[in-house]
């Protein structure tokens, strides 16, 4: 485990159990990215793996998806000395996106996409979606934890991520700790697929 793990432990983040997914998939670990999240400090100091590594790659702007980007995009926009950016879901009935709320982009800005928790990439994808309609230049996609064991990728753009972790999930029928009995917990406000 790394470092980050242990930091998600001290705060409660990584769990252990019996969890469906929002994928309907039942797994035993979940990570609760907001028992990370509220709490500033320990977030200001996972934050300090993105500027560490991105320091030196001419960062414009730091943009991340809602809801846990925006924290993590302020807070390493903050640490960088550069501005935030947040894509936020289109209005109801469109799919992807937007930059809303007075955002604006110069020409050739560089951005660094943030985001918390890499599943599947939907969000993270929305969002490069978003920035392709602006001129910018996306440098990377940085993630706290890639929980897909580096599976999802992003064409030409790199993923860096501050831990990866391969977590084992089951068909509800094959699950072995619904077979053992263990009480099913459905963390999160995702709904199931």
């Amino acid at each position: 485990m790394s470092a980050l793990f242990d930091q998600l432990k001290d705060v409660g983040a990584l769990k252990e159990g019996h969890f469906l997914l929002a994928s309907g998939r039942h797994s035993n670990r979940y990570i609760e990215k907001f028992d990370l999240l509220r709490n500033p400090g320990a977030t200001s100091d996972v934050c300090r793996g993105f500027t560490d590594q991105f320091r030196d790659s001419g960062i414009d702007v730091v943009a991340g998806p809602t809801t846990g980007g925006i924290i993590l995009a302020f807070e390493v926009g903050r640490q960088l000395g550069v501005t935030a950016a947040y894509a936020e879901r289109k209005s109801e009935g469109q799919s992807g996106r937007e930059f809303r709320r007075g955002t604006t982009f110069n020409q050739g800005q560089r951005v660094l996409l943030v985001d918390d928790i890499l599943t599947t990439g939907g969000s993270v994808r929305e969002t490069l979606l978003a920035l392709a309609e602006q001129p910018v230049e996306v440098v990377a996609v940085a993630v706290l934890v890639d929980r897909s064991g580096g599976k999802t990728q992003f064409g030409d753009v790199p993923l860096f991520a501050l831990s990866t972790l391969d977590v084992e999930t089951w068909e509800s029928a094959d699950c072995p700790l619904c077979h053992s009995g263990e009480p099913l917990v459905k963390p999160g406000t995702t709904k199931v697929s």
